[in-house]
């Protein structure tokens, strides 16, 4: 049975940084690119970032370029995401991605994932 973990979410202040992980079970991780995804209250679900297979590619959305860094410890089989200068506008559920493709080609879209976690909370409030 296939189980992606979240964890690392939680109260922030606007400018404060929080890492959040999934960890995986029942798969490994290492042939897949994995996404992050977010959902804010009455918001759609959207791709926040992607990492490819090896880690040799990355991809960010617009909103968070330059202050999310995805990266992944395919040994430990976990992915991470590392948020700095977080604004009230990230607060949102976090969910992690396995997804069929090894390489991180139109990874903004749900149609390609295999496996969601079951998300992290992430509230950026003062």
């Amino acid at each position: 049975q296939v189980q992606l973990v979240e964890s690392g979410g939680g109260l922030v202040q606007p400018g404060g940084s929080l890492r959040v992980s999934c960890a995986a079970s029942g798969t490994t991780l290492a042939y897949s690119s994995i996404g992050w995804f977010r959902q804010a209250p009455g918001k759609e679900r959207e791709g926040v970032s992607c990492i490819s297979s090896r880690g040799s590619s990355t991809a960010y959305a617009d909103s968070v370029r330059g202050r999310f860094t995805i990266s992944r410890d395919n040994a430990k089989n976990t992915v991470y995401l590392e948020m700095n200068k977080l604004e009230p506008e990230d607060t949102a559920v976090y969910y992690c991605a396995v997804r069929y493709a090894g390489v991180c080609d139109n990874w903004g879209s749900r149609v390609g994932v295999q496996y969601w976690g079951q998300g992290t909370q992430v509230t950026v409030s003062s």
